[in-house]
């Protein structure tokens, strides 16, 4: 039995008839072992919690598109001490023009010791997170579907497409924005379908990069959903907007990128052999619960979006380590009583936020007038600092502050890498614990020692005189006040050991 009880859902006539389900043999199952499911599985590996990922695929997608880390995700792995590996597969690039496409150059100073997008393929990230996972003993069974589930008092019930169950604790569906696990909790995915669709894919090009290069910055003045991009000699990466919506269960034909070439640029560029080839709606969809019971929802599971501003995998990667110590949490037994209940409470309203301001990107990349005038407005408006700063801190996710309540402007947000007397704040947090980082030298963890790290560093480069971070690296506290530190380690590390 949890030591902290779950509210699970009514148990069917069916369950109730049948004999008492077996003890949990995991304590999570993660269906899903893309980006969100396997950083959440490493996650709650940290904290010594039973993990089984479950993967519908039994191979790694054939193609490697590039996707874009943004700061805020680059910061997380230097928090779990994964940046490294991440760095040798990608390739760095300025933190600017990412809101629909403007051509703004990157800020100056912005709040972080990692301002830069790491442009890396989409598999290599997913296998590098993997693998971490693996390391710290999570276990990981590809080839394996989520058909079924029920819940009861003591846990879940997880059948499998070829007639296994198995059992756990907690069940998370990390399975996509057709999740299989939120189709059978019943929970509704309100919003928007797709109303327009783009092709891309990478091919071979029969004409000189020049040549596209002009055309394609001619075409671009007016459509902002259309670009070549030189990945490897003479292979391009094509992006095009398509004839209308289709099935995007069905990948397109090179044919298709062909003619839509040929409407758009009005010539094909000689495109053959594609290496790969794909599509993409503008659908826009928010889980309305991301919690029943015992089974949760992360990343695409919970919300969808155009993939304007390279937000998704970002947002994903990002739910999975605010849930992960938290779930841990109550796993182990320590959560306080509403510590899971922040999980929604903190990360849907980023992803209203992030659905919206997608919504404004694509109205921006019409070719209609009135799009097209609010766009010159906002590239005007973009040259102020202050507005330009505005868009890349939203977009890169370092401007979000969770609501702890009455404070200084910095309590919620995360803490940036800072220098300490010892090398730098984010090498002390690749174990997933809380961390008091002590400029006065006079306080103590306590009873929450087993939780919460203890940092004496009068040098650190910090105007505050201490601060307590969450494991994800949000500032919980801020103060100097011994009792007053005690409170706040009990409400978000529960209560002190003896």
């Amino acid at each position: 039995m949890d030591p902290v009880q779950f509210t699970a859902a009514p148990p069917s006539k069916e369950t109730q008839e049948r004999a008492v389900p077996t003890p949990p043999i995991y304590d999570v199952i993660i269906a899903g072992c893309g980006p969100a499911g396997a950083m959440l599985a490493a996650e709650l590996r940290l904290h010594d919690v039973r993990v089984l990922v479950v993967e519908r695929e039994t191979e790694p997608v054939s193609f490697a598109r590039i996707v874009g880390l943004h700061v805020r995700t680059v910061e997380l792995m230097a928090m779990r001490g994964l940046l490294e590996r991440m760095l040798a597969h990608g390739r760095r690039r300025p933190a600017g023009g990412f809101f629909a496409a403007i051509a703004k150059p990157a800020p100056k100073d912005l709040d972080s010791a990692h301002a830069y997008l790491l442009g890396i393929p989409q598999p290599t990230v997913v296998r590098l997170l993997e693998e971490h996972a693996v390391q710290l003993g999570a276990q990981v069974r590809h080839g394996c579907a989520v058909v079924g589930l029920e819940q009861d008092d003591e846990g879940v019930t997880v059948e499998l497409a070829d007639g296994e169950r198995l059992r756990s604790r907690c069940l998370v569906g990390c399975d996509g924005g057709r999740s299989t696990v939120r189709k059978l909790l019943g929970v509704g995915f309100p919003g928007e379908p797709s109303r327009t669709e783009t092709l891309m894919g990478e091919l071979e090009v029969g004409v000189p990069p020049e040549e596209i290069a002009a055309k394609v910055s001619e075409i671009r003045e007016t459509h902002q959903r259309f670009w070549l991009r030189p990945v490897g000699e003479r292979v391009f990466s094509v992006v095009v907007p398509a004839a209308g919506v289709g099935d995007r269960a069905e990948p397109p034909t090179l044919e298709d990128f062909r003619q839509q070439l040929r409407a758009v640029a009005g010539t094909d560029f000689g495109v053959h052999s594609p290496r790969w080839l794909s599509r993409f709606g503008d659908a826009t969809r928010l889980a309305e619960r991301y919690r029943v019971g015992r089974v949760l929802l992360a990343g695409d599971a919970a919300h969808i979006h155009p993939p304007t501003g390279g937000q998704g995998l970002n947002l994903g990667v990002q739910d999975a380590f605010n849930l992960g110590w938290k779930l841990a949490a109550q796993i182990r037994g320590w959560a306080p009583g509403a510590l899971l209940d922040t999980y929604e409470g903190e990360r849907r309203p980023v992803a209203e936020d992030v659905l919206d301001n997608t919504r404004a990107q694509m109205e921006l990349h019409s070719t209609e007038p009135g799009p097209q005038a609010v766009r010159r407005l906002l590239t005007e408006l973009m040259d102020f600092d202050e507005v330009n700063r505005y868009l890349i801190e939203k977009i890169t996710a370092i401007g979000i502050r969770y609501d702890f309540g009455a404070g200084p402007d910095l309590l919620g947000r995360r803490l940036r890498d800072i220098e300490l007397k010892q090398g730098r704040l984010y090498d002390r947090l690749h174990r997933g614990r809380g961390l008091l980082l002590d400029r006065t030298e006079r306080l103590t963890v306590g009873g929450w020692s087993d939780r919460v790290d203890h940092l004496a560093d009068p040098t650190a480069a910090l105007d505050l005189p201490c601060v307590l971070l969450r494991p994800d690296g949000h500032i919980a506290w801020i103060g100097d006040d011994q009792q007053d530190l005690d409170a706040h380690l009990h409400r978000w590390f529960g209560k002190p050991t003896d």
